[in-house]
């Protein structure tokens, strides 16, 4: 194992640790709240990149299954008489009806390519937050209230955060499973050249498909700790589009397409957006910043950080390499042009398209 790779590792289990033991080091509830929040964006952004990281497909539609699964945990903890933590034991239910939802969502959307897909997801989405408006089985504008729960008021987060971080948890162990495949390389060939892809094999509709269900049933279970931690669902929260503008904003300023970028974007931005409208009474001057966030992000560093970070060192480290032989100097006869340029990458000039196509082939 590199060096590298040892820190990698270390890092994430140092993360992890700390996660875990979060709310029994800080045990006020005002900051618990940010952690709860905080792991129920995480896991949501990071299971939208498992879909449009990888793909290329940028989903303005998955508020249709978070808003799914909160009601769904509604209805069913109303009508089957749930209580306490038994509500928990219907999250991967939850789960299970957003993966229901998102396959004849997807047979219609994936018909399409880029740019349309976007206009579809966005008008299936509006179709869903209508449907919950006027179907009385979601109580309409009145929406669906939570059981009260006998928690200890010093440890009532804790169970939904716990809840949360284990989806949280599973959604980026996924992700990173998922990138390291066969199938997550499919999904990066056809977010690089779709035609190519299919040219080389590539069953792009299915692979897709396969990848939008997946990133469905992790959203729809937050959805479902969203709902039973806030209380209280009805369609212009459960169903808000600027959901889907939030976890991908959190994606791209990580970096879309990564195992860590999406929780990294989770945890600058919500804990930033929980204080800024608590400190702020008026809500629409966060959403001009959330606004102006986005347009900084896509046109500076559209890249986001962790690619931008990590291209940065690596041409420090080039820099320092470099520096080891006297500007000017030429290279000894003989010498291969890997030697000269330490930078050449073996591939001969393959450009990464090309080399991701050529893994599938």
């Amino acid at each position: 194992m590199t060096t590298a790779r040892v820190w990698q590792w270390s890092g994430s289990l140092l993360l992890l640790a700390a996660a875990a033991v979060f709310p029994l080091a800080f045990t006020n509830p005002a900051i618990t709240n940010y952690g709860v929040y905080t792991l129920i964006f995480v896991a949501a952004a990071s299971a939208w990149n498992i879909f449009s990281g990888y793909s290329g497909y940028i989903s303005l539609g998955h508020a249709v299954f978070f808003g799914s699964g909160a009601y769904f945990t509604g209805i069913a903890t109303r009508d089957w008489h749930y209580t306490g933590s038994q509500v928990f034991a219907l999250l991967p239910l939850a789960g299970l009806v957003g993966a229901i939802l998102a396959v004849p969502f997807g047979l219609l959307a994936l018909q399409v390519r880029r740019h349309t897909f976007v206009v579809m997801t966005i008008a299936v989405f509006f179709i869903f937050q209508l449907m919950a408006y006027n179907l009385a089985t979601t109580g309409g504008t009145s929406g669906l209230l939570a059981p009260t729960i006998n928690y200890n008021a010093a440890t009532y987060n804790n169970p939904f955060y716990y809840a949360a971080f284990a989806i949280a948890a599973g959604t980026i162990t996924l992700s990173w499973l998922i990138r390291r495949s066969r199938f997550g390389l499919q999904l990066r060939a056809i977010r690089d050249d779709e035609d190519r892809a299919r040219g080389l094999g590539v069953r792009a509709t299915q692979v897709k498909l396969s990848s939008f269900v997946i990133s469905a049933v992790p959203v729809a279970m937050i959805g479902g700790v969203w709902w039973y931690y806030t209380t209280l669902v009805d369609p212009s929260s459960g169903f808000d589009p600027l959901f889907d503008v939030a976890v991908a904003l959190m994606a791209f300023l990580g970096g879309l397409g990564t195992v860590a970028g999406p929780a990294l974007g989770a945890l600058i931005i919500e804990p930033a957006e929980l204080y800024f409208q608590q400190q702020v009474s008026s809500g629409y001057i966060f959403l001009i910043l959330y606004g102006a966030l986005f347009l900084v992000v896509i046109l500076i560093m559209p890249r986001g950080i962790l690619p931008t970070a990590g291209e940065l060192i690596t041409k420090w480290l080039t820099r320092r390499k470099n520096g080891t032989r006297p500007t000017g100097q030429r290279p000894p006869v003989g010498a291969s042009s890997s030697e000269v340029d330490p930078t050449t990458d073996d591939s001969q000039g393959q450009s990464p398209r090309a080399s991701t196509a050529s893994g599938l082939a």
